[in-house]
């Protein structure tokens, strides 16, 4: 392979070999901004600088990496989320930019039915990497926040990020609801499982085979958490309370009714993303 002198010779390279493997061209600047520790605009003003061969040999090696599939977020180790960055691995679900607009509503809802109220009990159950656990202690530093995961590795993946990010959060492992059973909460937020197995065969390879499974996949077509979050919450909730989960785009429906039967005289919500897809269900419990 021939030698590339300038950051833009390099990057050229690398955009055109990725794309000519049908993946996205912008993982190469990614993959270049992560070794020369630079961002965008970093890497705008050295264009003509000189790449040395150190740093080529790595971008050789990451876009090689990714045109066989794995995230460039695994290759970096690292994601932004809410404008702040997180650690992530193969231990962890990579965050999503939808996830932030479950932050925003519940944000606003939060203030609506709490205001400036201190030591609100929120908790966040399936913490993955730690974004909407850390993210709301951040957002909102008066609440009291918990974060749930069945996954030790997760779990340790999100204790680094509250570390690196100086939030304040109470980690628990087990499944779903047991870790904060013998308490009462005023928020749960959750971005659970929820794809059904049969739609793995549609998936990117990309997230196939790089993403934990368990933080993808659930059965009863992808509903069985929202079921059982719905059947257990009632006993664990004061009033006024909020349930806010992230939901697949056909799920809307379903997974209100499930809030629905469990909180009859509930404001149950479905609210549609910014690519006008439902993606959020949120349950404001008063009464």
């Amino acid at each position: 392979m021939m030698k590339r002198n300038t950051i833009f010779e390099a990057l050229n390279w690398a955009s055109s070999f990725l794309v000519g493997l049908g993946r996205d061209e912008n993982a190469a600047r990614i993959l270049l901004q992560h070794i020369l520790q630079t961002n965008y605009s970093g890497l705008m003003m050295r264009m003509h600088d000189e790449i040395t061969d150190d740093q080529f040999e790595r971008l050789r090696l990451y876009v090689d990496e990714h045109s066989k599939g794995r995230p460039v977020q695994y290759i970096t180790g690292v994601e932004e989320f809410y404008g702040r960055t997180y650690i992530v691995d193969e231990s962890v679900l990579i965050p999503r930019p939808e996830t932030e607009e479950l932050i925003e509503g519940a944000l606003q809802r939060i203030h609506r039915l709490f205001g400036d109220q201190p030591n609100i009990k929120l908790a966040d159950i399936g913490a993955g990497s730690g974004a909407i656990a850390i993210t709301m202690k951040l957002e909102y530093p008066q609440a009291l926040v918990t974060a749930t995961d069945i996954s030790e590795a997760a779990l340790q993946t999100a204790q680094k990020n509250a570390e690196h990010l100086q939030a304040d959060i109470d980690f628990r492992l087990g499944d779903l609801t047991e870790p904060i059973s013998m308490e009462k909460w005023d928020v749960i937020l959750s971005n659970p499982p929820y794809i059904a197995f049969d739609e793995a065969k549609e998936m990117s390879d990309v997230v196939l085979e790089y993403e934990p499974h368990s933080a993808l996949f659930a059965e009863e077509d992808g509903l069985i958490l929202y079921r059982k979050l719905a059947e257990t919450l009632p006993n664990l909730l004061n009033k006024p309370a909020l349930i806010g989960v992230e939901i697949g785009y056909t799920q809307g429906e379903a997974v209100a009714n499930f809030f629905k039967t469990s909180f009859p005289q509930a404001k149950i919500e479905i609210v549609k993303d910014i690519n006008k897809k439902n993606r959020i269900v949120f349950c404001e419990i008063r009464v």
